[in-house]
């Protein structure tokens, strides 16, 4: 399920932390990394995956 997740945070970091943490703080964090910048939003969401 992880492999599926990091796909999902590749291609929509915020989806991948959506079905890591659900909507929570992470999450929103996650939203406004991506916003300023794709590749932050990447590397919150691999993060976020790989710690949990």
């Amino acid at each position: 399920m992880d492999i599926i997740r990091l796909i999902f945070s590749i291609i929509l970091p915020p989806l991948g932390v959506f079905l890591q943490v659900g909507i929570g703080l992470q999450f929103w964090i996650n939203i406004i990394l991506t916003c300023c910048g794709y590749l932050p939003g990447i590397i919150h969401a691999v993060w976020i995956i790989a710690r949990r």
